[in-house]
């Protein structure tokens, strides 16, 4: 199927997935429609045979659903689990036009085994043991323009993913609008993809919870990160990095927060800093007030125009008389930085579960 294609019917889709399958197995194996387990009180979209070369067979109970979301996985984990009881030893297959990286991600974690008719594939069997894997498109085919976002991108989102773990909900609609600073329509536009991902959820009074913010921050950093959504220039502490936060104790600049590294030993120390991160409305400046000298190499010092006035909201003072980013903020600019970073923020989430109360 190529995009522009008629959406696929939940049978079409069943026939895409069988021949996606049949064109990655090894020659000696077979897959066929289970002819005698096809009642259609069985509850099942339908019901694959799996062969191996010695004859030996499993049972693929199959559940085609045009559109799976993250949110989907449990309730389709649950259902399949019942059919898959009356079967033993048999798999559950999910089958979809397209299935999101965060959806894959999710069957996989659920034990299920998955294909959309865009090729991205997951197929796993015990006995008799086969492990097939992958990879399709990275976008759906059949999404069009008008169809909910499919990305956290843009300052929308970050003022929004930013309220949601900055403080714990849950939120009346009118309440996050307000403290995002966003429009209702923008808020409306990010929650549909957020509850879509299962990374929100409104209960029947319509307020609004995160079931998990440290999954909503690795989401987010997919589509923001320190170095490729801010303007961001290089300089070095000719006279060391423990000089410069001196500096910047005492130069009087205002409008920055200190990221990265430097910011997680706030709450975490890792290691001995090996460079700093800092947000600052006019970086040339900042760096001027600081004592630190532009370079086209060996940076210790990356000062970012913040492209979202976000990244500055929230601060805290800490580290003797510094203006710190927010711990969500220096997460998340820490999770795509460079070197050790991501281990850094391994650590600094680990403090901010473990300390909810100090910091939301």
């Amino acid at each position: 199927m190529t995009e522009g294609s008629p959406l696929p019917t939940d049978r079409e889709l069943v026939s895409v997935a069988t021949q996606v399958i049949e064109q990655r197995l090894p020659s000696t194996w077979a897959l066929s429609l289970d002819e005698a387990r096809q009642p259609a009180d069985q509850g099942a979209d339908a019901i694959l045979s799996l062969r191996s070369p010695d004859g030996a067979e499993v049972a693929v109970i199959v559940e085609a659903k045009g559109v799976v979301e993250p949110r989907d996985v449990a309730a389709m984990r649950d259902r399949l689990s019942r059919l898959l009881s009356r079967y033993p030893g048999s798999i559950g297959l999910i089958v979809s036009r397209y299935l999101s990286n965060s959806t894959r991600k999710r069957l996989a974690e659920a034990g299920l085994s998955y294909v959309d008719a865009s090729g991205n594939l997951l197929v796993r069997a015990d006995e008799p043991g086969l492990f097939l894997s992958d990879r399709g498109a990275d976008r759906d085919p059949w999404r069009g323009p008008g169809r909910p976002r499919g990305t956290l991108a843009g300052e929308p989102a970050a003022k929004v993913v930013r309220a949601l773990v900055d403080a714990t909900g849950p939120w009346k609609i009118r309440d996050l609008v307000r403290v995002a600073a966003v429009s209702t329509g923008s808020a409306y536009r990010v929650l549909a993809y957020l509850e879509s991902e299962d990374l929100a959820r409104r209960d029947d009074a319509g307020l609004i919870s995160v079931p998990d913010w440290p999954t909503l921050l690795q989401r987010w950093s997919a589509d923001y990160q320190f170095l490729g959504t801010n303007s961001v220039a290089r300089y070095i502490a000719p006279r060391g990095l423990p000089t410069l936060l001196d500096q910047i104790r005492g130069a009087g600049v205002e409008d920055y927060a200190l990221t990265g590294s430097a910011a997680a030993a706030a709450w975490q120390p890792y290691a001995p800093v090996r460079s700093v991160m800092v947000y600052a409305r006019d970086p040339d400046r900042a760096a001027a007030a600081w004592g630190a000298r532009a370079t086209d190499a060996g940076a210790n010092v990356l000062i970012a125009r913040p492209a979202y006035p976000v990244a500055l909201a929230r601060t805290v003072q800490a580290l003797d008389g510094l203006t710190v980013a927010a711990p969500a903020q220096v997460a998340v600019d820490l999770m795509t930085g460079p070197g050790r970073a991501p281990a850094e923020a391994a650590e600094l989430l680990d403090w901010m579960k473990r300390n909810e109360n100090a910091w939301r």
